[in-house]
């Protein structure tokens, strides 16, 4: 299938520099609606799951991980196929902003509800509780009773810190446009696997994740996202089977409470040298 996969624009801006002002070419970056639908194997007609606003390119990645993150599929093998209408009603311009999901038929012939209601907002302590049993629960059946990845891990505090710039080498729209956020998966030694942007962080999040299934990788054991931990990150992580989060931003108090419980080193402000381990800071080790 062939989708758009424009993540920027150029633009006109006036340019303002003390008394100086010129018009110069800059470059924006590109916001536009995803409208995911899921469709049983078999049936013809699909069923509006979400909207969500997103840089277009790697729409596949991005329904992959929503669909994972969401309990609505927990292998990739799950996925029959991912498409754009076919109906010719449907302006082009409607049409690439549309995807089509279709999954495999339920053995038990019912499939679980999203779970968006549950996780995608600010929670209260009770809510917060059930929130943080689910996304546990989902997780462990999504890894079944394998080991989640990197559970001996331990790595230096230097490769912690050298993550962000790693990361920021790959954010190819971002250095034109300074304005998306990205999300990128690292193995035990530091190297990156993969990265996505996105102007959603929640999204770039997703899109990483949901490349890791459709190309049927291992889990990779360290992740880095821009912009704070919420909840949800934490939650992608988890299902993802990530053992090292890090942010360049804070967390959130359930975001800790939810990497403490699942077994995730959170770490948040990496900056340069200096970050804030608050669960399980035993992986850090000293030195370099």
């Amino acid at each position: 299938m062939s989708r758009r996969a424009s993540g920027s624009i150029p633009a006109l801006v006036l340019r303002r520099e003390g008394a100086r002002a010129a018009f110069t070419p800059d470059t924006l970056v590109v916001e536009e609606p995803l409208e995911i639908r899921i469709r049983e194997e078999g049936a013809r007609e699909s069923t509006p799951l979400l909207v969500t606003m997103r840089t277009p390119g790697e729409d596949e990645d991005l329904a992959m991980g929503l669909l994972f993150s969401e309990g609505l599929v927990t292998a990739p093998e799950e996925v029959l196929s991912m498409s754009g209408p076919d109906d010719a009603r449907i302006a082009a311009e409607l049409a690439r902003n549309i995807l089509i999901v279709t999954l495999r038929r339920p053995e038990n012939g019912a499939r679980v509800a999203p779970r968006r209601a549950t996780v995608m907002g600010s929670a209260c302590g009770v809510c917060g509780r059930m929130s943080i049993e689910d996304v546990l629960a989902v997780g462990q059946r999504s890894r079944g009773t394998g080991a989640m990845s990197g559970e001996d891990l331990r790595v230096p505090a230097a490769l912690v810190t050298s993550l962000p710039d790693t990361l920021r080498e790959h954010q190819k729209v971002f250095s034109s446009t300074g304005g998306l956020h990205a999300a990128g998966l690292f193995d035990r030694n530091g190297r990156v696997a993969l990265v996505r942007e996105d102007v959603g962080r929640h999204n770039a999040a997703d899109k990483v994740i949901g490349a890791l299934h459709r190309e049927r990788r291992p889990p990779l054991p360290i992740m880095l996202v821009s912009g704070r931990l919420a909840f949800e990150i934490v939650q992608k992580a988890v299902l993802a089977g990530v053992r090292i989060l890090a942010a360049v931003s804070a967390p959130t108090s359930l975001a800790v409470e939810l990497a403490e419980e699942a077994g995730i080193t959170l770490i948040g402000f990496l900056r340069g040298e200096r970050f804030n381990a608050y669960t399980h800071p035993e992986r850090i080790l000293p030195g370099a």
